[in-house]
């Protein structure tokens, strides 16, 4: 899969993927979503971000998660 919005650069972030390379983390991007806020509050709160961001922030993460395996806690 391709991700033209989504960019490394170690001398960035800590090498942390980014938007564009405009310092914003995916990771920050992906946890707004997942704490429930909508795109309008996002794209409002980073000025910088377009919604094609998001969306690719969510589909990079999604195709990051598919490439490994996380451990998680068995069920008592």
């Amino acid at each position: 899969m391709k991700f033209d919005r989504i960019t490394v650069n170690p001398k960035q972030m800590g090498g942390a993927p980014c938007i564009r390379g405009i310092r914003i983390p995916v990771a920050s991007v992906v946890g707004m979503v997942a704490d429930g806020m909508k795109e309008e509050e996002i794209l409002k709160a980073y000025p910088d971000l377009e919604l094609e961001d998001i969306r690719e922030a969510l589909q990079y993460a999604a195709e990051a998660v598919r490439e490994r395996e996380i451990p998680l806690i068995a069920e008592r």
